[in-house]
């Protein structure tokens, strides 16, 4: 009912490799014939319909059929990576019925049985009667917030047949762009290549030997190949598009990533959880400029701030007030320049620097400071201050060889010929930590 066009369209290409998953193959057959054994396995277990299930399991075949059954079982889904911490809380928040656990020989099932009372998840279980997905936000400016979706209206868009490239699935499926990757290569018959190691050295090693041609990822996780050189030691050159998105994209290393790989088209994403992923489309590969939208998307800029009315918004937060105005609209707290029909994402307004009344975005300072040889990876942010209301503060990765105030006192010199007085660092923290976070975004 729900996935019957992704049924179709695994019927129509059984020969073809849907996954590769530790070096095995996996045709659209069998992932057909699993997802009729999971179905069978959730009838055994007597997974109730419009039950909320937690599925704790990375991409791995068998958990990307277990999810299709839950789907059409009407179940309400909450993938959890094996990244997560702190499990019970997110059971709790999501009220969740069953936990399935993927990442052992065999699954665990367990019921966890907590009563459904928020009226969000009555509404779609008794009014409804849809699966749903729960996303939880990465947590790492506060407490994560739950967003409930509607799963028909997820799955509305990948009912139209579009084109698809040989794709490695670098974010997870409990994140937005994970999930639309997943039913975006399913629902067009294509080919996923999982990693067991998200490192720039794995990456570059299964996209040469797996002849990958599309990498989706973070602009944190393009800069940390960079710094690996890790390109240089296996023939990627069957990639031949790079998306990037979740967070701002510092010119320096797109600049970068044009100048080594000049055959490969790198084009911005655009996605929320609240309101799922947007078509977009780069001005040019060395761009920051991007059109977003869509037909199921309308937006507007106001006080240079982007707003969004999608139709596949989420139904609401579970642990949060609705973020919506009364007719729709989503203020995404992204602040943008406008050119014409073309929109530059120049960081969150609240991390925004305000230096004496003067506004810092992060990203350009980042920018200017990974132009700077044995630099790694850096992260600015703003720091009270009773004179001047913040200053700005940068927390910089470097080797040890660079670990010393010689180096930073290289790095502010650098800055003064390529920055105003006030965007300068005025305290630079040398680190040989990562300073990002499991999903590759950077921590500020």
């Amino acid at each position: 009912m729900y996935i019957d066009f992704l049924i179709k369209t695994f019927k129509e290409n059984k020969r073809k490799t849907a996954i590769i998953f530790k070096e095995n193959e996996y045709s659209y057959e069998w992932l057909l014939d699993n997802y009729n054994r999971w179905t069978r396995y959730i009838n055994k277990k007597s997974i109730e319909r419009n039950s909320v299930v937690a599925l704790k399991a990375d991409f791995n075949p068998d958990a990307i059929c277990l999810l299709l059954a839950l789907i059409e079982n009407s179940c309400i889904l909450v993938p959890i990576s094996s990244v997560v911490k702190n499990l019970q809380k997110y059971l709790d928040i999501a009220e969740v019925n069953y936990f399935v656990n993927l990442n052992n020989e065999e699954p665990i099932l367990k019921n966890i049985n907590i009563k459904v009372k928020h009226k969000l998840l009555l509404e779609l279980i008794k009014n409804r009667k849809n699966p749903g997905l729960i996303l939880f936000s990465s947590g790492t400016t506060g407490e994560p917030k739950a967003a409930l979706h509607d799963i028909v209206s997820l799955l509305q868009k990948f009912k139209v047949k579009r084109k698809t490239l040989r794709t490695i699935t670098f974010l997870l499926f409990d994140h937005i762009g994970g999930f639309n990757t997943l039913f975006y290569i399913l629902s067009n018959a294509g080919t996923i290549a999982t990693l067991q190691d998200r490192s720039p050295e794995e990456t570059c090693k299964i996209i040469a030997k797996h002849k990958v041609e599309l990498l989706p990822t973070s602009p944190t996780f393009l800069n940390m190949i960079l710094f690996s050189r890790a390109y240089q030691k296996y023939d990627i050159s069957c990639l031949k598009l790079i998306t990037y998105g979740t967070e701002p994209m510092p010119e320096t290393t797109l600049k970068e990533l044009n100048r080594i790989l000049p055959n490969v088209k790198l084009k911005q994403t655009y996605g929320l959880s609240e309101l799922g992923i947007m078509r977009s489309k780069s001005e040019k590969s060395d761009s920051l400029w991007v059109k977003v939208g869509g037909e199921d998307y309308k937006t507007k800029i106001i006080d240079g701030k982007l707003w969004i009315k999608a139709k596949t918004a989420m139904l609401g937060y579970l642990n949060a007030p609705s973020p919506f105005t009364k007719d729709g609209w989503f203020n995404t707290g992204d602040k943008v320049e406008v050119k014409g029909e073309y929109i530059k994402f120049l960081g969150r307004e609240s991390e925004i620097i305000n230096v004496g009344g003067q506004k810092v975005y992060p990203t350009e300072v980042e920018s200017v400071l990974l132009e700077i040889d044995g630099v790694k990876d850096v992260i600015v942010h703003g720091e009270k201050n009773q004179l001047m209301g913040e200053i700005v503060v940068a927390n910089v990765k470097v080797n040890k060889r660079n670990n010393n105030k010689k180096y930073i006192s290289l790095m502010k010199k650098y800055c003064r010929g390529k920055l105003e007085k006030y965007k300068i660092p005025i305290k630079i923290n040398l680190t040989q930590k990562d300073l990002n976070s499991l999903r590759f975004k950077r921590i500020r």
